[in-house]
Protein backbone atom coordinates (compact mmCIF):
# COMPACT_ATOMS: atom_id res chain seq x y z
CA UNK A 1 0.00 0.00 0.00
CA UNK A 2 1.06 3.78 -0.61
CA UNK A 3 1.46 5.78 2.39
CA UNK A 4 0.17 8.77 1.04
CA UNK A 5 -3.19 7.59 -0.03
CA UNK A 6 -6.04 6.53 2.21
CA UNK A 7 -6.74 2.33 2.61
CA UNK A 8 -10.24 2.79 1.39
CA UNK A 9 -9.51 4.72 -1.42
CA UNK A 10 -6.66 2.33 -2.40
CA UNK A 11 -8.77 -1.10 -1.46
CA UNK A 12 -10.49 -0.69 -5.35
CA UNK A 13 -7.80 1.05 -7.42
CA UNK A 14 -8.02 -0.37 -11.31
CA UNK A 15 -5.56 0.44 -14.13
CA UNK A 16 -7.92 0.87 -17.43
CA UNK A 17 -4.54 0.27 -19.60
CA UNK A 18 -2.58 -2.27 -21.31
CA UNK A 19 0.99 -0.23 -20.69
CA UNK A 20 3.29 -2.29 -18.51
CA UNK A 21 5.38 1.15 -18.14
CA UNK A 22 2.25 2.36 -16.28
CA UNK A 23 1.83 -0.47 -14.41
CA UNK A 24 5.66 -0.58 -13.43
CA UNK A 25 5.52 2.89 -11.91
CA UNK A 26 1.78 2.29 -10.39
CA UNK A 27 3.82 -1.15 -8.50
CA UNK A 28 6.98 0.86 -7.62
CA UNK A 29 4.43 3.14 -5.69
CA UNK A 30 3.69 0.54 -3.60
CA UNK A 31 -0.47 0.36 -5.06
CA UNK A 32 -2.36 -2.40 -5.79
CA UNK A 33 -4.81 -2.66 -8.35
CA UNK A 34 -6.68 -4.42 -10.86
CA UNK A 35 -5.49 -4.34 -14.82
CA UNK A 36 -7.99 -3.57 -17.44
CA UNK A 37 -7.24 -2.57 -20.62
CA UNK A 38 -10.10 -1.12 -22.71
CA UNK A 39 -10.66 -0.69 -26.58
CA UNK A 40 -10.84 2.62 -27.20
CA UNK A 41 -9.99 4.12 -30.68
CA UNK A 42 -7.64 7.52 -31.14
CA UNK A 43 -9.44 8.32 -34.26
CA UNK A 44 -12.74 8.63 -32.42
CA UNK A 45 -11.64 12.40 -31.35
CA UNK A 46 -10.34 15.54 -33.29
CA UNK A 47 -6.19 15.88 -32.87
CA UNK A 48 -6.29 19.67 -34.03
CA UNK A 49 -5.77 19.86 -29.96
CA UNK A 50 -3.45 17.97 -28.61
CA UNK A 51 -4.01 18.24 -24.89
CA UNK A 52 -7.77 18.28 -25.22
CA UNK A 53 -7.48 14.79 -27.12
CA UNK A 54 -5.10 12.85 -24.56
CA UNK A 55 -7.82 14.07 -21.96
CA UNK A 56 -10.54 12.74 -23.81
CA UNK A 57 -9.01 9.27 -24.54
CA UNK A 58 -8.25 9.10 -21.24
CA UNK A 59 -11.67 9.81 -20.42
CA UNK A 60 -13.15 7.38 -22.68
CA UNK A 61 -10.88 4.73 -21.27
CA UNK A 62 -11.83 5.00 -18.05
CA UNK A 63 -15.70 5.31 -18.67
CA UNK A 64 -15.30 2.14 -20.95
CA UNK A 65 -13.67 0.01 -17.91
CA UNK A 66 -16.56 1.82 -15.33
CA UNK A 67 -18.95 -0.24 -17.68
CA UNK A 68 -17.58 -2.91 -16.48
CA UNK A 69 -16.61 -2.51 -13.05
CA UNK A 70 -18.40 -0.27 -11.68
CA UNK A 71 -17.41 -0.11 -8.21
CA UNK A 72 -13.75 0.53 -8.80
CA UNK A 73 -11.74 3.81 -8.35
CA UNK A 74 -10.37 3.95 -11.85
CA UNK A 75 -7.17 4.99 -13.23
CA UNK A 76 -7.29 5.47 -17.19
CA UNK A 77 -4.37 7.78 -19.40
CA UNK A 78 -3.07 8.76 -22.54
CA UNK A 79 -0.12 9.82 -24.02
CA UNK A 80 1.08 11.97 -27.02
CA UNK A 81 4.56 13.06 -28.74
CA UNK A 82 3.95 15.97 -30.51
CA UNK A 83 6.75 17.40 -32.19
CA UNK A 84 5.96 21.23 -34.87
CA UNK A 85 2.44 20.22 -34.91
CA UNK A 86 3.28 16.92 -35.94
CA UNK A 87 1.79 13.97 -33.89
CA UNK A 88 3.88 10.98 -33.42
CA UNK A 89 1.83 7.80 -32.62
CA UNK A 90 3.58 4.06 -32.23
CA UNK A 91 5.31 3.15 -35.00
CA UNK A 92 4.09 0.17 -37.22
CA UNK A 93 7.72 -1.22 -37.90
CA UNK A 94 11.31 -0.46 -38.11
CA UNK A 95 11.03 2.08 -41.23
CA UNK A 96 8.41 4.00 -39.11
CA UNK A 97 10.48 4.02 -35.75
CA UNK A 98 13.53 5.18 -38.25
CA UNK A 99 12.10 7.98 -39.66
CA UNK A 100 9.76 8.85 -35.97
CA UNK A 101 13.41 9.29 -34.69
CA UNK A 102 14.98 10.94 -37.53
CA UNK A 103 12.24 13.75 -37.41
CA UNK A 104 12.65 13.90 -33.93
CA UNK A 105 16.46 14.28 -33.93
CA UNK A 106 18.34 17.46 -33.25
CA UNK A 107 14.77 19.15 -32.14
CA UNK A 108 12.75 19.78 -29.06
CA UNK A 109 9.38 18.22 -28.70
CA UNK A 110 6.15 17.53 -26.39
CA UNK A 111 4.87 14.96 -24.50
CA UNK A 112 1.33 15.21 -23.20
CA UNK A 113 -0.60 12.79 -21.21
CA UNK A 114 -4.06 13.21 -20.15
CA UNK A 115 -5.40 11.68 -17.35
CA UNK A 116 -8.46 10.51 -15.93
CA UNK A 117 -9.59 9.51 -12.52
CA UNK A 118 -13.32 8.06 -12.10
CA UNK A 119 -14.97 7.08 -9.11
CA UNK A 120 -18.71 6.13 -8.27
CA UNK A 121 -21.17 7.29 -7.88
CA UNK A 122 -19.94 9.97 -10.37
CA UNK A 123 -17.01 11.48 -9.53
CA UNK A 124 -14.84 12.53 -12.53
CA UNK A 125 -11.35 14.34 -12.48
CA UNK A 126 -9.58 15.06 -15.66
CA UNK A 127 -6.15 16.52 -16.11
CA UNK A 128 -3.10 16.90 -18.40
CA UNK A 129 0.54 16.99 -18.24
CA UNK A 130 3.29 18.73 -20.81
CA UNK A 131 6.78 17.84 -20.94
CA UNK A 132 9.15 19.23 -22.98
CA UNK A 133 12.32 17.25 -24.16
CA UNK A 134 14.95 18.07 -26.17
CA UNK A 135 16.94 15.40 -28.32
CA UNK A 136 20.24 15.46 -29.25
CA UNK A 137 21.30 14.83 -33.40
CA UNK A 138 21.24 11.16 -33.66
CA UNK A 139 22.97 9.67 -36.40
CA UNK A 140 22.05 6.97 -38.93
CA UNK A 141 23.69 4.57 -37.82
CA UNK A 142 22.56 5.37 -33.59
CA UNK A 143 18.76 5.30 -35.09
CA UNK A 144 19.81 1.68 -36.83
CA UNK A 145 21.00 0.09 -33.58
CA UNK A 146 18.15 1.08 -31.61
CA UNK A 147 15.36 0.31 -33.82
CA UNK A 148 16.87 -3.27 -34.37
CA UNK A 149 16.30 -3.36 -30.82
CA UNK A 150 12.62 -4.01 -28.60
CA UNK A 151 12.16 -0.90 -27.51
CA UNK A 152 10.90 1.73 -30.09
CA UNK A 153 7.74 -0.19 -30.37
CA UNK A 154 4.28 0.30 -28.60
CA UNK A 155 5.81 3.35 -27.64
CA UNK A 156 4.19 6.80 -28.83
CA UNK A 157 7.76 9.36 -30.83
CA UNK A 158 9.29 5.44 -31.18
CA UNK A 159 11.66 5.76 -27.61
CA UNK A 160 11.46 4.50 -24.32
CA UNK A 161 13.30 7.71 -22.31
CA UNK A 162 13.76 4.96 -19.18
CA UNK A 163 15.42 2.81 -21.45
CA UNK A 164 18.45 3.17 -23.78
CA UNK A 165 17.21 6.15 -25.45
CA UNK A 166 18.01 8.16 -22.50
CA UNK A 167 21.33 8.41 -24.47
CA UNK A 168 19.53 10.88 -26.86
CA UNK A 169 18.07 12.92 -24.81
CA UNK A 170 19.93 16.52 -23.67
CA UNK A 171 17.29 17.68 -21.53
CA UNK A 172 13.55 17.97 -20.43
CA UNK A 173 11.45 20.55 -18.76
CA UNK A 174 8.92 19.34 -16.95
CA UNK A 175 7.77 15.61 -15.29
CA UNK A 176 9.57 12.56 -16.35
CA UNK A 177 7.32 10.14 -14.98
CA UNK A 178 5.11 12.09 -17.81
CA UNK A 179 7.42 11.23 -20.46
CA UNK A 180 7.17 7.33 -19.16
CA UNK A 181 3.53 7.31 -19.60
CA UNK A 182 1.84 8.58 -16.43
CA UNK A 183 2.62 11.86 -14.57
CA UNK A 184 3.29 11.13 -10.68
CA UNK A 185 2.11 14.05 -9.01
CA UNK A 186 -0.61 15.00 -11.10
CA UNK A 187 -1.88 11.38 -10.28
CA UNK A 188 -1.13 12.41 -6.63
CA UNK A 189 -2.77 15.34 -7.02
CA UNK A 190 -6.02 13.89 -8.44
CA UNK A 191 -6.11 11.33 -5.81
CA UNK A 192 -5.83 13.79 -3.21
CA UNK A 193 -8.71 15.89 -4.80
CA UNK A 194 -10.77 12.46 -5.08
CA UNK A 195 -10.41 11.72 -1.45
CA UNK A 196 -11.51 15.38 -0.40
CA UNK A 197 -14.28 15.02 -2.40
CA UNK A 198 -15.51 11.35 -0.53
CA UNK A 199 -14.91 12.63 2.90
CA UNK A 200 -16.85 15.77 2.52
Amino acid sequence: MNPFVSIHLQERLLLASASPRRREILKRLGFEFEVLPTNVNEDDVPWDDPVRATKLLAEFKAVEAQRFRPRKTIIAADTAVVCRGRRLGKPADAAEAAEMLAFLSGKDHEVITGIALVAPPNLRFIEAERTRVYFRGLDNSEIGRYVETDEPYDKAGAYAIQGLASAFVERIEGCYFNVVGLPVPLLFSLLKRLELEIET
